[in-house]
């Protein structure tokens, strides 16, 4: 059986901390309802078969966090998972024993303004490496997330549209975009670079939404453009860089393509 614990904190030697070894969550909690949770599901058991991790304890980390979002009327979960401590280096340890970490916090409360008003968006400075083979995942390496962020700070906008070192657009700081054009709904590929969002997993359930490369400059031609990921949902962009977008029509696409989404 597999060693792990639930804690509710790490210690300084955890792999987590030291090496960015591991992989996490954010969970949106509605009327005590965990949501699109058999996709956590999925994005936790996938990032353990690919970075090499024992089998997790999903039943219990489940519990854990049913326990967090009962009576929250809105809520974030977020769960945090690491190889613990131990091995020489960066080598991992032959038996690790995982250590997971289930923690609640409070709802992002402009997320709702967001969805109704728009946002405005600029090209960030900062490119995304290209690593297929961590490419989807949500680690713990955010390190260009949070630099991403930083450079975003002095830009007069609400977030940022990252490209890769090829210049293709990938992502927002911590949103999967997605964009009509011409009738059909694409999102850029995500496999060299970029975390494949459970949101964006959940509209393709219902819709078809086509991979593409895209550059910046294509990017501003687009009919629409959104960004989404499992807190915010789906928030329509009214300015990118110069490109002012028409919300009406925007919002007017979404609810004809995507009636079930937020």
């Amino acid at each position: 059986m597999m060693a792990f614990s639930i804690r509710t904190q790490f210690n300084f030697n955890d792999r987590g901390l030291c090496y960015g070894d591991g992989f996490f969550t954010t969970v949106c909690v509605t009327n005590g309802k965990i949501e699109l949770w058999h996709l956590h599901r999925q994005r936790l058991e996938e990032c353990q078969q690919r970075l090499g991790f024992p089998t997790l304890p999903m039943q219990a980390i489940e519990c854990e966090v049913k326990a967090l979002a009962k009576d929250q009327d809105s809520a974030v979960v977020k769960v945090i998972v690491t190889r613990g401590e131990g091995g020489r280096g960066y080598a991992p340890p032959e038996d690790a024993q995982v250590n997971i970490n289930v923690s609640r916090s409070s709802f992002p409360s402009h997320y709702e303004h967001w969805r109704r008003y728009g946002i405005e968006l600029e090209l960030s400075n900062i490119q995304l490496a290209n690593q297929p083979i961590l490419a989807g995942l949500k680690t713990l390496n955010r390190l260009e997330q949070v630099l991403i962020k930083q450079d975003a700070v002095s830009m007069q906008c609400d977030d940022v549209v990252v490209c890769d070192a090829n210049g293709q657009v990938v992502e927002a700081s911590a949103a999967n975009i997605i964009y009509f054009e011409n009738g059909n709904i694409y999102t850029p590929d995500l496999s060299s670079a970029g975390i494949n969002g459970v949101y964006l997993q959940a509209l393709r359930n219902s819709v078809n939404i086509q991979d593409t490369t895209i550059n910046f400059e294509a990017l501003l031609g687009v009919d629409a453009l959104f960004l989404c990921n499992s807190l915010m949902g789906l928030v329509p962009v009214k300015r990118l860089a110069s490109r002012y977008f028409d919300i009406t029509n925007s919002l007017a696409l979404k609810s004809k393509h995507l009636r079930n989404a937020n």
